[in-house]
């Protein structure tokens, strides 16, 4: 790891091979390529200037590097989690923060029903322990959870690599969440495929208009978390996240409401 750190271009790349940095290619010295069975037949591949960190957390394995377009990356088990370049398109400011976080399906089996206004779900693609995020009991604790018009936000995968997760997440959404089931996207070009969905959902009661937010944020000023400009977000891309290619309203746009 030290000499991964200390050197730059394809020699710290090829230190930190050696202290079996995933993803580090030996193929082609000097990148990072992201491989996995979720999106079988195809890598997304960076080009790696400096190794800035190499670890192991209780429960995954970290990077971080410098990379040549992207700026500074952070890698999780091998998965790119995020760039400086275009961390903007998936999550621009900060609304809530939480000193204490718990196991998610934990705790909202724990909570009473009914208890809260929104539910985020950040979660990672469906391998392994969290295969259970995709699934009709989480989203079942999740409805429980919210009040009567509620509402959810939960990572829905890419229309152009996982249209059957999506349909069969879709389908069951709409017979757990009785408000407003709505599909959206935004792109994020080093996600797979270059994009990611999300669902977007309200239980029964006082209806909840996705598409149209009731607080326009346009900017810095226009809400009190934003405390600066925006790169990314603003009214119309909001509104363009709804709008799905042909192929995907044939697949889901009957299930939306």
């Amino acid at each position: 790891m030290a000499g991964a750190a200390e050197g730059n271009g394809p020699a710290a790349v090829d230190a930190g091979m050696d202290g079996g940095v995933p993803g580090l290619s030996a193929v082609i010295p000097g990148w990072f390529s992201e491989i996995s069975p979720m999106w079988p037949g195809e890598a997304h591949s960076m080009k790696v200037e400096k190794v800035l960190f190499q670890g192991k957390s209780d429960y995954q394995n970290v990077v971080v590097f410098q990379s040549a377009t992207y700026g500074k990356v952070l890698v999780l088990d091998g998965v790119i989690q995020l760039t400086e370049r275009d961390e903007c398109a998936y999550q621009t400011y900060p609304l809530l923060n939480s000193v204490n976080p718990f196991t998610g399906v934990a705790f909202l089996k724990a909570v009473p029903h009914g208890t809260y206004d929104a539910v985020i779900v950040d979660s990672s693609d469906p391998i392994g322990p969290a295969k259970e995020l995709f699934e009709k009991p989480f989203f079942e604790l999740i409805a429980k959870a919210l009040r009567p018009g509620g509402v959810v936000c939960t990572q829905a995968e890419s229309l152009w690599l996982h249209m059957h997760l999506i349909q069969d997440i879709v389908s069951n959404c709409r017979e757990i969440f009785k408000g407003s089931v709505n599909y959206a996207w935004t792109t994020v070009p080093t996600y797979p495929s270059g994009m990611i969905g999300f669902m977007l959902c309200s239980t029964e009661g006082p209806a909840v208009d996705f598409k149209n937010p009731v607080t326009r944020v346009e900017g810095e000023g226009s809400h009190p978390q934003v405390k600066g400009p925006l790169r990314f977000y603003n009214a119309e891309i909001h509104s363009a996240a709804f709008c799905l290619p042909s192929f995907v309203n044939k697949a889901i746009g009957s299930k939306l409401r």
